[in-house]
């Protein structure tokens, strides 16, 4: 008996260190030789011309496979080798098969043309009321005027919709954790950012968003670990002060440093902003990939930042491939002062023209160069 008792507490010990070793953040040397079996990573965030948002990307009834190839046929023949890609999770609400599905196709589409997306799980930028079915147009002139959050404040506002959000993340990534097409999970994008949308009728303050999202984020690291991912988790920093150590950062800051597999930030300011975020993110030992940069009429360009980023082995993925219903080649000012009756001076986002032609020739040539596509 003495022995039997011995024997089950072995056990359970071991099966405790098990789980432990399966759902803990990645070790900085594994993190490191992950990295370094790697291309250098340069790619855009991606959403087909076709698509206002994430929902219109992915829902039956506009998921667009013949798009979606010809563009990811655009950056393949640029040097691209991964794009960010938002998901929401109503889609999975909606139609979870019909949406592992369509993933799956995504997928076969992308190592077709040799990318390897950074799949992102929840949002907290822009409309935090989204819904599903047909997606509202354009307005006009207006940068990113369809984008939704996820969750949208609704789900965030009410505890009981933590188990739904859970089974999402555990459901998606759960279905590909084991998939090498796939480059990693972005969990969240900009978590602590207030949205930028109209707050007036949901049932979530603005004031109130951050502590919400600050109890769920580790949550949400957790339930895709419980999973056991052989991709890395992330998620990118986005507004941190490099004139203070990293426990004078905020909350959300802190917590996407710490759980983090893999640093991820954005930056769209200038080059010497851009290189010295790098150099204060070097202080925790792990690979860095800029997941958000430039934007041309505020001094984030190609041409000033991906030799940065290659000299640096960062990897780099601008905000925008496309110019298409997103409309994000309107500067943010345009939330406030449509261009309706006139186009701005300089594109802020893109890199081609629908037809697949490049905004600047150069920007095209400078790309190709650095990626080796020449």
């Amino acid at each position: 008996m003495k022995n039997l008792k011995s024997a089950v507490i072995v056990a359970f010990l071991f099966s405790s260190c098990f789980v432990w070793a399966q759902t803990s953040r990645w070790s900085e040397q594994k993190a490191n030789d992950w990295y370094a079996q790697q291309p250098w990573l340069v790619g855009s965030n991606y959403v087909p011309k076709s698509a206002i948002n994430e929902l219109e990307m992915w829902q039956e009834d506009t998921f667009d496979p013949t798009q979606i190839d010809k563009e990811l046929g655009w950056a393949e023949s640029l040097g691209m080798n991964t794009m960010r890609v938002f998901f929401h999770d109503l889609l999975w609400q909606q139609d979870a098969a019909g949406f592992q599905k369509r993933l799956d196709q995504f997928l076969t589409i992308s190592s077709r043309h040799h990318v390897r997306p950074l799949l992102v799980l929840f949002d907290s930028c822009w409309d935090p009321a989204p819904r599903l079915g047909k997606q509202h147009d354009p307005i006009p002139g207006v940068h990113n005027s369809g984008w939704v959050q996820s969750p949208g404040a609704k789900a965030l506002a009410d505890p009981a919709q933590v188990a739904r959000l859970k089974a999402y993340v555990q459901g998606v990534v759960g279905a590909f954790a084991k998939d090498d097409r796939i480059l990693g999970w972005d969990v969240w994008n900009e978590p602590d950012n207030s949205g930028g949308g109209d707050y007036a009728n949901t049932e979530l303050k603005p004031t109130e968003k951050r502590g919400r999202v600050a109890v769920l984020l580790p949550q949400v690291f957790a339930w895709a670990r419980e999973v056991n991912p052989s991709q890395p988790l992330t998620s990118g920093v986005w507004d941190v002060d490099i004139s203070k150590d990293e426990n004078a950062q905020h909350e959300i800051d802190r917590i996407q440093l710490r759980e983090s597999d893999v640093i991820t930030f954005h930056n769209y300011n200038w080059p010497e902003s851009f290189k010295a975020e790098i150099t204060w993110l070097r202080q925790f030992h792990r690979p860095i990939i800029c997941t958000e940069f430039m934007a041309r009429s505020v001094g984030s360009t190609f041409d000033t930042i991906l030799p940065i980023a290659k000299e640096e082995k960062v990897g780099a993925i601008n905000w925008g491939f496309v110019a298409g219903k997103t409309q994000t080649y309107y500067p943010w000012e345009s939330w406030d002062h449509p261009y309706v009756k006139h186009q701005p001076p300089v594109w802020f986002h893109e890199v081609l023209h629908p037809d697949g032609t490049p905004y600047r020739q150069a920007e095209a040539d400078l790309i190709r160069k650095l990626t080796g596509k020449n």
